[in-house]
């Protein structure tokens, strides 16, 4: 699960904006990780969620590229080889650099289309997220990508005809789900899908586990990012507490299943942000240093089998080498 642009900062805001508390406060082990990219000591998402889904420090915009910009193979394709379910839930397009990291391969973030189209050479079970027109409307050729999962066997339905809370899906089938047209709107302006849409996912990987070997599922809270670049504390703390609520109820399900490991981090830390004199609980004054990212170390919280692996301070690299070591993949 990823909180992109969550430092320690979002997370304190959010608690302090929550009555004190959070579902963070329920993870046993916590560690920090170092997010600089092989280019930049400040990096961005693409290169940052690459070092998560493959475990190489890349250059910043790479999507599942190394330096060399040569595909490199990723978590979510290791568990799918596995014959392990997988899926991606975000509250950005599903084609934006922090998903698109775990099943694209292209040299620069922006190319969105290209992105869309890697979706369709994976086994995805599940995605839900935003960004329909790159898969209908394509300006770089004339394919329905739409049309090409149906044919695939995937079911897919959107905001439009159908809404998430009242989706009902079938065992037997792999689902997409469209959450926007481009980019969602804020969770202040009525995007509200997270938490149901991570309940949604953990039940439904978890039966179409038919071989019992586990999932794969990475969950991105993409907007908290977005309120560090708009330097609104109102706009990340309404993030961070979705986020929250999201990371409780994969929690609970982590905590009904036994046998499952819940890890929460961030790409990067957004704003240079911090709770200044004057704050209060329930009424946060922020200030920004930036409207970019930082390099400040990023908190990793981490419940289940094997989570004494992410305490301590460690490259960002090093989640992919401790999901794969747990998964019990051999060496790429």
């Amino acid at each position: 699960m990823i909180g992109d642009g969550m430092g320690v900062t979002q997370i304190s805001a959010g608690l302090y904006s929550n009555n004190n508390q959070l579902n963070l406060e329920r993870f046993p082990v916590v560690g920090l990780h170092k997010s600089y990219s092989a280019d930049n000591l400040i990096t961005d998402s693409a290169a940052g969620a690459t070092a998560f889904s493959a475990g190489v420090k890349t250059y910043n915009g790479a999507i599942g590229v190394d330096v060399d910009t040569l595909p490199v193979t990723t978590i979510l394709e290791m568990a799918e080889s596995a014959g392990m379910p997988t899926g991606l839930v975000a509250t950005s397009s599903i084609v934006h650099a922090t998903p698109a990291s775990f099943y694209a391969h292209v040299k620069q973030r922006k190319e969105y289309e290209a992105i869309a189209a890697d979706l369709l050479k994976t086994d995805i079970d599940l995605f839900i997220g935003g960004g329909a027109k790159y898969f209908e409307r394509r300006e770089t050729d004339t394919r329905n990508l739409t049309e090409e999962l149906r044919s695939q066997g995937i079911e897919v339905s959107s905001f439009v005809d159908t809404d998430l809370k009242k989706l009902k899906v079938k065992r037997a089938k792999r689902v997409a789900y469209y959450t926007a047209d481009s980019e969602p709107v804020p969770f202040n302006q009525g995007r509200d899908y997270l938490v149901d849409a991570t309940e949604l996912a953990m039940d439904f990987l978890n039966d179409r586990d038919s071989l019992n070997k586990g999932f794969f599922l990475m969950v991105e809270a993409s907007q908290i990012d977005w309120g560090g670049h708009s330097n609104n504390s109102d706009y990340i703390i309404s993030e961070m507490i979705e986020f929250d609520r999201a990371i409780g109820a994969a929690l609970n399900f982590a905590q009904r299943d036994g046998e499952t490991l819940i890890i929460v981090t961030a790409d990067h830390e957004t704003g240079g942000y911090a709770i200044n004199n004057g704050s209060v609980m329930g009424q946060i004054e922020g200030a920004f240093t930036s409207d970019y990212h930082t390099a400040d170390l990023i908190p990793v919280f981490a419940y289940g089998p094997g989570a004494e692996q992410f305490s301590g301070i460690f490259e960002n690299t090093a989640i992919f080498d401790k999901m794969k070591l747990l998964y019990g993949f051999s060496k790429r």
